[in-house]
């Protein structure tokens, strides 16, 4: 009987609180109205360094704000204004704060300087690898980014591109121990897979003159013809090894890979014989063979920055520091213009400089991940 009424009276309790729970209602009417962050500015026709830019902001349902104007300057105004000394493409963001919760927008600004005169009619291609898309930027003043190839499931780092039959090759590392290398025209049109069965590719160079491809993976750098076929995978191994960069000089015939682990620069024979480190303690994921200026370009992140040097390893100076940690994943010149291009992969930059690395600038900011590069 006792039991009984245990299980009657946590019967009661039970309905009671079913009861309650059922009488219980929430006024979604009382919540907060959601913040919406928007934003306009003036000189829509044309933005120029030195002339101010102003912010109209438009957000809603917010008491604070938080401006990002992509050179590393910020604003907390409500109707900020903004004066770029450098040309170049600017990402200006809007973070908007309240009761209703956060809201984003952004814009990319192209700033242009009206009296410069246009060095080079180039395309700069690079990979940003945090949107999985191939991008390009024409480096005439005032260009804005188009979008190549969306590489989304194909994923890539490294690439190169055949000048003479206008085909850009980059690398897939997306699924380790099944990597690929893919080949493409530079408008991203006819994309087709060459090579599968790669360890984990980063980069790619090109033997033209022997109709060749050399890949940076893992331990190795494998070889393979130009459409796929005679795949070496251990053409060159280095045990325990991880190479992250790879170039090829056509004037001598070497091929340059760089190697993380042990952290060495090497160089080999075009048939895979005299491998030898050329410089050594260096640790990156970038390499640019100049064979025209006969320079090497690389990058180094124990010295946090690009470094220059000889064909031969000699005379490794710093040119330019990078801001962050991580930087020059991508490096390429446009010789049109005798200027250098890098990345600066985690502040999401691309720089440019002269080839000793002076008068540097930002030309892209806001790029999510940007790595692999080249000029056409």
């Amino acid at each position: 009987m006792k039991a009984l009424k245990n299980i009657l009276s946590a019967l009661v309790m039970t309905l009671m609180i079913v009861s309650g729970c059922e009488n219980a209602k929430y006024d979604f009417d009382a919540l907060p109205e959601p913040v919406k962050s928007f934003f306009t500015h003036s000189g829509a026709e044309q933005l120029n360094i030195n002339e101010e830019i102003r912010f109209t902001n438009a957000s809603e349902n917010a008491d604070s704000y938080s401006w990002d104007f992509g050179d590393n300057t910020t604003s907390t105004e409500v109707n900020p204004t903004k004066i770029y000394t450098s040309p170049g493409l600017y990402t200006v963001k809007l973070k908007a704060v309240g009761p209703g919760g956060t809201g984003n927008y952004s814009v990319d600004l192209a700033i242009i300087d009206p009296d410069a005169e246009i060095e080079s009619d180039g395309e700069l291609y690079f990979i940003e690898y945090g949107s999985s898309l191939l991008r390009k930027l024409s480096l005439v003043p005032g260009s804005t980014v188009e979008t190549v190839l969306d590489m989304d499931g194909k994923d890539g780092h490294g690439m190169a591109y055949d000048a003479v039959n206008e085909k850009i090759y980059y690398v897939d590392f997306q699924t380790t121990n099944a990597g690929k290398v893919w080949r493409m025209n530079p408008d991203g049109s006819d994309l087709e897979e060459l090579l599968s069965g790669l360890n984990s590719p980063y980069g790619i160079a090109i033997n033209l003159d022997a109709g060749k491809m050399y890949i940076a993976d893992g331990p190795n750098v494998s070889r393979a013809n130009l459409d796929g076929s005679g795949f070496e995978k251990e053409f060159i191994n280095i045990p325990g090894g991880a190479m992250r960069a790879i170039g090829y000089n056509t004037k001598t015939g070497l091929i340059y890979f760089y190697e993380v682990n042990d952290e060495d620069l090497y160089i080999a024979k075009s048939d895979g014989s005299g491998v030898a480190a050329i410089v050594q303690g260096a640790y990156g994921y970038g390499l640019f063979i100049d064979e025209i200026n006969e320079k090497i370009y690389y990058d180094d992140r124990r010295q946090t920055g690009l470094m220059q040097a000889n064909l031969d390893g000699s005379g490794v100076v710093k040119i330019a520091n990078y801001t962050g940690n991580r930087g020059g994943s991508g490096i390429a010149i446009d010789y049109e213009a005798n200027k250098l291009y890098w990345s600066e992969t985690n502040l999401g930059n691309v720089k440019r400089a002269n080839l000793d690395g002076s008068e540097q600038e930002t030309v892209l900011s806001g790029v999510s991940n940007p790595r692999g590069m080249f000029v056409k």
